[in-house]
């Protein structure tokens, strides 16, 4: 199967094919409890990550906390 080109912050990123909010944090090295994610402009609920799948073409937005 072809690769899904989506836009992370701004670039592109080809995923595989049925990847999800999870996959792509993992894939990215991310703690999703460190993180928001913004998918086409609406929030993605931690609960949701499994299973929100991404598609072609979506805008996805990842926010970062950082402790002080």
């Amino acid at each position: 199967m072809q690769a899904s080109a989506i836009t992370v912050n701004g670039a592109s990123r080809d995923l595989p094919p049925g990847s999800t909010v999870a996959g792509l944090l993992a894939g990215l090295g991310l703690d999703q409890r460190k993180v928001a994610v913004e998918r086409n402009e609406a929030i993605v609920p931690r609960s949701q990550y499994y299973t929100t799948a991404l598609a072609p073409g979506d805008q996805v937005e990842i926010v970062h906390f950082i402790g002080g």
